[in-house]
């Protein structure tokens, strides 16, 4: 059963692979994972999602009281997942905090986006409720890797807060390539890079992951684009000397689609 304490905790810091936004039609090992993940931890007061669907030039990050459902994927997929909603509040007193919090860059106030499926199709199995007030911060895309770990060091004190701070993207997410077949094997540089970043959150040695094209073909392979990578970078910045760490699931689908989502918290 869900934690729901409202004494004051520090709340875990967690990224999520999301994968294909059909996951939020389905019932699989993985949004059974993220389920378990939101059971094991405290209740949020809210949540903060660094989603790798908001990638902009600058920093943004949603103040609206209803956010809307984003329904952000091609026409291609399942009738019904363009009907889903997520009606969770917004927090237009949390995206103030983290604009004075924040003192690296300027951050927007933005009503105009909302929550995007790399949000909304893992809070729908985390948090079926959708009664926890959330938030969005967009991706600068013109940064490079050790300055959006640095500005998740400087969003950390939210965690004492009541916040659970959220990443949502893909650690191994080369679309190109990828295989629509359940059974296929992972490209064996996919399980290089996937095995290389896992050991980086176990060992604590973060720096090793800022740039993934510096690693070599497996990462250049592994990271085409930024986006699903970098939401990796800012969960890592808020991580304390004390946290421990669960990785579950951690498998690739599709030979070139991590799965891979972990939990930093002291209780990990």
């Amino acid at each position: 059963m869900t934690n729901t304490d409202d004494s004051p905790s520090r709340m875990p810091a967690v990224f999520l692979g999301h994968g294909s936004p059909t996951n939020a039609l389905e019932d699989n090992a993985c949004t059974r994972a993220w389920h378990e993940i939101a059971e094991s931890i405290p209740k949020p007061r809210a949540i903060l999602s660094i989603s790798a669907h908001w990638y902009t030039r600058g920093t943004g990050v949603t103040a609206m009281e209803r956010p809307r459902t984003i329904h952000d994927f091609g026409a291609g997929l399942p009738a019904p997942l363009f009907q889903l909603q997520y009606p969770a509040p917004g927090d237009p007193s949390l995206a103030h905090r983290i604009q004075a919090l924040v003192r690296q860059t300027e951050v927007v106030l933005d009503t105009s986006w909302g929550l995007d499926h790399g949000t909304w199709s893992v809070l729908l199995k985390a948090y079926p409720e959708a009664d926890i007030p959330v938030v969005q911060l967009s991706i600068d895309a013109t940064r490079a890797g050790d300055w959006h770990f640095r500005l998740g060091r400087e969003l950390r004190p939210l965690r004492d807060e009541g916040v659970l701070i959220l990443g949502t993207g893909n650690v191994v997410h080369n679309l190109g390539i990828m295989e629509w077949n359940d059974r296929a094997q992972p490209y064996d540089w996919a399980m290089r890079f996937n095995d290389y970043v896992k050991s980086a959150i176990l060992e604590d040695t973060p720096e090793r992951l800022f740039d993934p094209l510096a690693v070599g073909r497996d990462g250049q392979l592994s990271v085409p684009s930024p986006d699903h990578y970098l939401p990796l970078l800012y969960v890592l910045g808020a991580r304390h000397d004390d946290d421990g760490v669960r990785i579950h699931p951690e498998h690739i689908v599709f030979k070139s689609l991590s799965m891979m989502s972990f939990v930093l918290d002291r209780a990990a």
